[in-house]
Order: C-alpha cells, then structure tokens, then sequence
C-alpha cells in the first residue's frame, strides 16, 4: 500500500521541490470541494515569472498522482480566453475555488479575474448555431429511433446525452464541462432537467426503451421551434 500525505501537504512538498521561488501556487479540484475519491489526483496551479511559457506534466509523488498546470504572470490568460471561447472554463474554475499555497501578493489579482469571467457567462450562441444544433440533435436523435443494433445504440445515447446537454446549457448562457463535468454543469444548473436526463438514460441502457429520451430531447428543443432537417443548410452560395 502506498502512504499517501495530506492533500496541502504533499502539494506544498511537491512545489518546495520543484518550484521553489515561485510567485504563487494553488492546490485545486476535488480534494478542495470535499469530492475526492480514490482516483482523485492533485491539481496543482503554479505562477512562476521565470517561465517562458505555459505547460502541462503530470507526476506521481508522495502517494498521489499530480496534474500540473505551470503558468507564468500572462500567459495564463490566453489559457482563460481559450476555456472562455469553448465555454469549459477549466482553469478559470481551478483559480477560483484553489486554495493558496504559496502567494508573494499575486494570487488575489488573478483569482479576481478568474472570478470575473466566471461570473459574466459564456457568449451567447448565435440563432445560426442554434439551428446548426438543432440539426445535429435532430440527426442523432433519427438515428436513436431507427436504431437496430445495440452496441450502436449505446454510443448514440451517448452522443445525444452529451449533445441535449450542452444545447440547455449554451442556450442558457451557463458554462459546460466534458465527461462527467458536463453532468456536473447542467445538475448545478437545473437539477431536475439533469435528474430526469440521467432517469431516461437509464431506461434506455437498462430496458432498450427510447421512449423517455427522446420525449426529453424533444421537450429540449419545443422552444427553439423542435427537430430541423427540411431546410437546412450550410456553405449554399447564392450565386448562380
């Protein structure tokens, strides 16, 4: 059995380590929010100006694996602006709610960012984006119901899943995740609209029966005018 340290403290022993003279350092994910399991890694944030640039490595040490995100005074901004755009914001989510390790007066300008763009929302789709979505859920959706082959069927719930999430969420100006982050995203905001999705999800991997996913995947889309594919189009010059 490895001896793993506490969270803070095996953070703090990694960025002695390997970053000693940082300006900053920030122990981040689910150790911070109280959601750790027993595959939970250490996500650690450092701010050092000596850095050329940003990168990412991962490590084992002191009984846990680390995922570190080493940044120096600028450039994790273009990081902020890259998660803002696909509206994940992963590293901005990280500042905020990380815990402070080491600090020489940087961390509070830089969590009070993080926060602001937090706080502002994603940038609203476009109606173009819109129906584009609706065309894709709409064609995942044709597929789910003409479906035949089960190991097929499985993989299109799973798009559908992932796709009706993020059609809520974006059309709501609220932020999104990947992976078990995109559940996450839509439970905090809306928690029965997740509650009843995961039910129907269930249904359907454990009964084959259709009948409640596509019933909430048309519910999703009634408002924004229901299922698109006669007069859709892309890239169509006008030009004859």
């Amino acid at each position: 059995m490895h001896f793993k340290l506490e969270p803070a403290v095996a953070a703090r022993t990694f960025v002695a380590t390997h970053f000693p003279g940082c300006r900053a350092a920030l122990l981040a994910g689910s150790v911070v929010r109280g959601e750790a399991t027993a595959t939970s890694d250490l996500d650690i944030i450092i701010f050092d100006d000596r850095l050329v640039s940003s990168y990412r490595e991962s490590f084992i040490e002191a009984g846990w694996p680390i995922e570190l995100f080493a940044h120096n005074l600028t450039s994790y901004r273009e990081f902020f602006e890259q998660d803002c755009r696909r509206a994940i914001p992963s590293l901005p989510r990280m500042v905020s709610e990380g815990i402070v390790l080491i600090d020489t007066d940087v961390v509070e300008h830089i969590k009070r960012e993080a926060r602001a763009l937090l706080d502002i929302g994603p940038e609203p789709w476009s109606d173009e984006t819109i129906e584009m979505k609706r065309y894709f859920l709409t064609d995942a959706l044709d597929d789910l119901i003409g479906c035949t082959n089960r190991a097929e069927g499985l993989f299109i719930a799973s798009t559908l899943a992932t796709s009706v999430c993020e059609f809520i969420l974006r059309t709501n100006r609220q932020w999104t995740g990947s992976s078990k982050w995109t559940y996450r995203a839509l439970d905090r905001y809306d928690a029965q609209a997740a509650r009843e999705l995961a039910d129907a999800l269930e249904r359907y991997y454990q009964t084959n029966e259709t009948d409640a996913l596509i019933r909430y995947v048309d519910e999703t889309l009634s408002p924004f005018g229901g299922r698109l594919f006669a007069g859709f189009s892309r890239g169509k010059s006008n030009e004859m």
